[in-house]
């Protein structure tokens, strides 16, 4: 028996035939170039949207996920090939498990009356998401065709601030008035009304919208049907403010193992609703933009986008790399003298300087981790940071002295080794030293602590490493 075929396998057997279909459109596309005759011309339009029409249907068939998953992994020109090809209320869904960057050149390049269905054809949690992307006009339009609550739900999520709860939260939420019995709100349920059609959790408020608590499906079951709701209600249920940060409301989500919240405001009225799927994406994109951000890339870089613009957005990195490599470079030329009088210097450099960019990543690695979940605060920051430097001296002992005896075995030089290993433990600890000072003075500063460290720990540790290593040398085998 084959062994079972895996998740990725099977999206992978999902979106093969689309993908065929995408290249054997580029194919027709290039024989019509060639031919010139009336008739082939004719056959080839007709064979063009013959496949057209094929793609058509294989992308309905599809989750909007796995049709975001195609459209993030062909070219451009395929990608917007199959953007076409989507309805209006498909296309919406789809802009929505989209990362930021491809949504937005999407948008770009979609005819704006496109742009208008597609938008209108979303529900007021989709149409908050893409409003951000749309041109001024089409947003405008699609707006003042939305009932008067629509309008103000866009205008108060647009008001949150980034990375807040508020931006995260939902619109659609099953609320029930703590005045209805559980008979009425039985028959509501069957008749499938609104968000209650999908509901685990009903959310009770009273009159004024005050939030009273949470109410479980089983437990209408179990209650007698003259009951009210505001006698069933849990009060004690977990609820968050829509200014809170997302990350640390993410982390209680798992902590506590919270499938959905209530978010509430400073009056306690209920404004919306947060859920773990939610949640999910949102941590997995931050993560993600936090990786690239590490090593000086946009968080939100298009892997198959356009090469100018791939290439103006790693120019500012780029250029603090060049500046830090001409710094280390004077400083090896300083040196000079050195090792020209003692070629070996020239050939373990450059180890000294690698091993201590490792220590420097882990650390800054570790930090980046705790400040991003909160395990790090400054009542345990010192305490933190006298570990890592007892890490650091232990393995530099260790690896300096191996350091130091591969050194003096290779070329008899006692001294030589010596140098080699105190520059080997001396450099680890300026390594894991900047690693956390790095995300430190980042977050403090209230940037990303991820921002470009990988850019920064380089340089440093390459131009220390050098320092001491060639400064020791000169000092106590040359002078």
């Amino acid at each position: 028996m084959a062994p079972e075929q895996g998740t990725q396998d099977r999206l992978n057997a999902r979106l093969e035939p689309v993908v065929r279909l995408l290249d054997r459109i580029e194919l027709v596309e290039g024989i019509a170039r060639r031919q010139s005759t009336g008739r082939t011309e004719l056959v080839d339009a007709l064979t063009h949207r013959q496949v057209l029409a094929e793609v058509g249907k294989r992308l309905a068939s599809l989750p909007p996920a796995d049709v975001a998953h195609l459209l993030e992994s062909v070219r451009l020109d395929q990608r917007r090939l199959a953007w076409e090809q989507l309805s209006s209320a498909a296309a919406g869904l789809v802009a929505w498990e989209l990362p930021p960057a491809i949504t937005e050149a999407l948008v770009e390049a979609t005819p704006r009356a496109r742009l208008a269905e597609i938008a209108r054809s979303l529900d007021a949690d989709g149409l908050a998401y893409l409003a951000p992307f749309l041109p001024a006009e089409v947003r405008a339009e699609v707006v003042a065709g939305l009932e008067p609550r629509a309008r103000a739900w866009l205008a108060e999520v647009a008001a949150w601030p980034e990375d807040s709860v508020g931006r995260l939260m939902s619109h659609e939420l099953a609320v029930v008035d703590g005045g209805e019995t559980v008979r009425q709100v039985l028959l509501r349920l069957r008749r499938g009304e609104g968000a209650l059609a999908q509901a685990e959790t009903l959310w009770v408020v009273d009159g004024r919208d005050r939030f009273l608590g949470a109410v479980k499906l089983p437990a209408l079951l179990r209650t007698p049907l003259r009951t009210r709701l505001e006698a069933l209600a849990d009060p004690g249920v977990t609820t968050f403010g829509p200014l809170e940060d997302a990350d640390a409301v993410a982390r209680a989500f798992e902590r506590y193992d919270l499938p959905s919240a209530p978010v509430v405001d400073g009056r306690r009225r209920l404004v919306g609703q947060l859920t773990f799927d939610e949640l999910a994406h949102y941590a997995r994109d931050r993560a993600e933009r936090a990786a690239l951000r590490r090593a000086g890339l946009r968080g939100d870089e298009d892997l198959l986008g356009p090469v100018w613009l791939g290439a103006r957005q790693r120019w500012p990195w780029l250029g603090v790399n060049l500046f830090t490599a001409f710094m280390a470079s004077r400083v090896i030329g300083a040196f000079e003298g050195s090792i020209a009088r003692l070629v070996a210097l020239a050939t373990l450099m450059p180890i000294v300087a690698s091993i201590g960019g490792n220590t420097g990543n882990q650390t800054a690695t570790l930090f980046i981790r705790g400040l991003a979940t909160d395990q790090l605060s400054p009542a345990n920051l010192a305490t933190v940071a006298a570990k890592e430097a007892a890490i650091a001296l232990v393995n530099g002992a260790l690896w300096g002295g191996v350091l130091g005896l591969v050194t003096f075995l290779l070329y008899g030089h006692l001294g030589l080794g010596l140098v080699m290993a105190a520059a080997t433990a001396t450099n680890l600890l300026v390594a894991a030293a900047v690693g956390m000072a790095v995300p430190v003075a980042m977050h403090r500063l209230g940037r990303d602590p991820a921002l470009g460290s990988s850019v920064l720990l380089t340089f440093t540790t390459d131009s220390m490493g050098f320092l001491i290593f060639l400064g020791l040398a000169t000092v106590f085998l040359l002078d």
